[in-house]
């Protein structure tokens, strides 16, 4: 397996509002390496979840090219993609995004019955995730249950169940207190380490982007 995770070449990203255009990336060259922990801040609206969003196929640039172990994301139908996405990404939002109506361990199971493994599997790793991140006494209970920091750190176990090679996060700990973010923090550098699992981390807190291998700015659509 490559030790390269992305290779982006000339990223740009113009978004078009009627008649006008706004070019929200600017010829963006960089590349990501397994185990990496890589911040990237800059002022809110330069694009840097946009950039996210482009690493994760969730969305296309403009021009130039991103290539996830060497497979360029447009070569793909939208199939394609989901299944890449799944095998080899994990993501993490300010807002959990846990399904309500499901227990801790059902919602960390979910990546991997979409990738159609066994319930039995999947609740099995699911439980070891989840105690890694220090939850499993809270396993069957719902999201409603659970604490603003508890909620997050279920989050990051569905992030991380199926081990994949990078966890994108956008503004992972923007909900949380400072007790309780610096906690969730140092679980995901914790566990960057047991999995050698790289982390890309959009962020406004500049004392989190200084713990971090390397940071990139966005200003004015380039990145530096």
């Amino acid at each position: 397996m490559s030790n390269v995770i992305f290779n982006c070449l000339n990223i740009s990203k113009t978004y078009t509002d009627g008649n006008s255009a706004v070019e929200v990336l600017k010829g963006i060259n960089f590349t990501i390496n397994r185990g990496d922990l890589i911040a990237i801040v800059g002022p809110s609206g330069s694009g840097k979840s946009t950039l996210l969003h482009l690493l994760g196929g969730l969305d296309k640039p403009t021009e130039g090219q991103i290539s996830i172990q060497g497979v360029d994301w447009q070569t793909l139908n939208e199939k394609k993609r989901c299944k890449l996405r799944n095998q080899n990404l994990g993501f993490i939002y300010q807002f959990h995004h846990l399904l309500p109506e499901f227990s801790a361990m059902e919602n960390v199971a979910m990546p991997l019955l979409l990738r159609q493994t066994s319930t039995a599997s999947a609740e099995n790793l699911s439980m070891s995730i989840l105690e890694k991140v220090g939850l499993s006494n809270r396993a069957t209970h719902k999201p409603s249950q659970l604490s603003g920091g508890e909620r997050q750190r279920v989050a990051i176990a569905r992030a991380l169940v199926h081990q994949p090679l990078c966890v994108l996060a956008d503004e992972p700990t923007g909900n949380l207190d400072n007790a309780t973010a610096a906690k969730v923090f140092e679980l995901m550098l914790d566990l960057n380490k047991q999995f050698n699992t790289a982390l890309i981390i959009v962020t406004h807190d500049q004392q989190l982007a200084a713990r971090m291998d390397r940071t990139f700015t966005i200003q004015d659509g380039v990145l530096s």
